[in-house]
This record gives structure tokens, C-alpha cells and sequence, in this order.
């Protein structure tokens, strides 16, 4: 993992999301955003702020299994997204950029909707590889008791433990869900 070091600062930002595919990943209906995942990974992996992502040691990010209590018999299983970022402000640069929200915009054309927390943000120490288990239970955790130091969204944030604020943050007004 290469780290850049900012600072002081001894945490960085991991963040989870996971959805449920409407049908396999290699269908026609999936067809649009299997060519877009290279894409839209090579973004990620140039941003500003980027530390890392799930991914095989061969470079394949949907081959990662995990949220088993979230899947259906129906459609193509679970796919998990899971990066760390120097700040909430470098994954909201890159999350809302144009290019990341064209895909976004179309979720709902491959993905089920979903009821319940899909994703969650928490600062982790720097050098901490965050693992599918880990995010499995921040998922848990804010499902139950909402947005927490321990687990939270891009609308309601916490800074980081080494920052001596601990006041719940929201997002700037253009940080609404594209979809």
C-alpha cells in the first residue's frame, strides 16, 4: 500500500459500499457498467487523496466476496466497493466528480434498491488494511444505531480521532445522492 503522508495526521478515511446486482456481472444488462468499472477504478486509483482499494492480488475488485446476509437468490450476488482516503474531502471530490456520477446516476439499472445502510465511512489508523469482516460490522453498526464516531455517512460525518473535535459534520449541500 502507498501511503503519502499529510502532516500529522495519523488516520485516514475508509469507506464500503456494496450493492446487489440485478443480474451477473458478465449479462447484457450489465454490460454498460462492466465497461465502466476500468474506467472509473483508473479515476479512483489517480485521485487526489487516494490511498487504496479492495481488490485480488491479480487487480480484480469484483471477484471479493462478502455481505453473504445481504445477498438474494435473485440476480448476479453481491459487489463490494472499499477504499481509503486521506480525507472525507478527497473521497468527495472523487465520489462527485462527473465521470463517477454518470455511473451513479444509473445504478438503479443494475442494482436492486436497498433498504437498509449500504455504505459507511470510518477512520482507520494510517497503515490499516480495513478487511470485508470490518466493514461487514460497520454496516451492522450503523444500521443499528446510525451515524457514530465508530460508523457514518457522507450527509453526517465525524472528524478524525486526532483532530480533538468530536461534533457530528454534514456534507456540503452538493453532496446529495446522484441517483
Amino acid at each position: 500500500m502507498n501511503y503519502v503522508s499529510v502532516g500529522e495526521v495519523n488516520y485516514v478515511l475508509a469507506q464500503v459500499n456494496f450493492g446487489r446486482l440485478l443480474a451477473p456481472l458478465d449479462s447484457p444488462r450489465l454490460a454498460d457498467f462492466a465497461a465502466a468499472l476500468e474506467p472509473v477504478n483508473a479515476l479512483a486509483d489517480a485521485a487526489p487523496g487516494f490511498v487504496w482499494r479492495l481488490q485480488t492480488e491479480d487487480g480484480n475488485a469484483t471477484a471479493v466476496g462478502g455481505f453473504e446476509e445481504d445477498a438474494t437468490e435473485v440476480g448476479g450476488g453481491i459487489l463490494i466497493n472499499m477504499s481509503v482516503w486521506e480525507s472525507i474531502e478527497a473521497l468527495g471530490a472523487y465520489v462527485y466528480d462527473d465521470a463517477h456520477v454518470g455511473v451513479l446516476r444509473r445504478r438503479r439499472e443494475w442494482f436492486s434498491q436497498m433498504k437498509d445502510a449500504y455504505m459507511a465511512l470510518w477512520w482507520i489508523p494510517r497503515g490499516h488494511v480495513p478487511t470485508v469482516g470490518e466493514a461487514e460490522d460497520r454496516i451492522k453498526y450503523l444500521r443499528a444505531h446510525g451515524p457514530t464516531p465508530h460508523a457514518f455517512t457522507f450527509r453526517q460525518h465525524f472528524p478524525a480521532p486526532d483532530s480533538g473535535d468530536i461534533e457530528l459534520m454534514r456534507s456540503p449541500a452538493d453532496w446529495t445522492c446522484p441517483a
